[in-house]
């Protein structure tokens, strides 16, 4: 399902009538047929579920096997600590307005050991951010500051660097920018969020 309905036609003939309610659920685009995909493509995917997301990248040819190489670097053998990297993924999510991304990272940062306070927090534009500690807050300030003006303050990369690393520290900017990207893909094309699973 989408969170976002799309706007009504810009039609002259309609222009005078009512809008109808926007009650379609389909992306953008067909799904990709993960059947026909490269293996290449495939490969990477393993035994991954089929998210729709996932259905959706073939469309993008070979940049779609070097978006699941990245992806997979920075979620599966990153340094970053796990609760500090979903806390920039949630942040990025919420500020593109991206349902799917939020959606799908919730669970994720569930897992890894952020409360749900915290979930709450970064993902609500009124959230309190008071109930981060203070390494999750400088991450979610240093997330809003990439996003809104591409580049840190000369203080505030600093304070990264000793504070996380220099290896953190890179790999914090390439998952702000990387999810950045996936968001933009994920409206753009409209993905849909899928039905809950039986065990949801």
């Amino acid at each position: 399902m989408r969170a976002n309905a799309v706007g009504p036609l810009c039609d002259a003939a309609l222009a005078s009538a009512p809008a109808p309610a926007d009650t379609r659920t389909m992306a953008r685009t067909a799904y990709f047929d993960l059947a026909q995909a490269p293996a290449a493509y495939t490969e990477l995917l393993g035994d991954r579920p089929p998210l729709n997301l996932y259905r959706m990248l073939p469309h993008a040819g070979p940049a779609a096997v070097g978006f699941l190489q990245l992806g997979g670097a920075l979620l599966r053998r990153g340094a970053l600590e796990a609760p500090l990297r979903e806390v920039a993924i949630l942040r990025v999510g919420m500020i593109s307005g991206a349902s799917y991304e939020v959606h799908q990272h919730k669970r994720l940062a569930r897992k890894a050991g952020l409360a749900p306070e915290k979930i709450a927090a970064i993902t609500d534009a009124a959230g309190d951010l008071g109930v981060l500690d203070a390494r999750e807050r400088f991450v979610l300030d240093f997330t809003d500051q990439l996003v809104h003006r591409v580049k840190a303050s000369d203080a505030m990369f600093a304070h990264a660097r000793s504070t996380l690393g220099e290896r953190q520290t890179a790999e914090l900017v390439l998952t702000i920018g990387f999810y950045m990207m996936v968001c933009r893909f994920l409206e753009n094309y409209e993905v849909d969020i899928e039905p809950p699973s039986p065990a949801e």
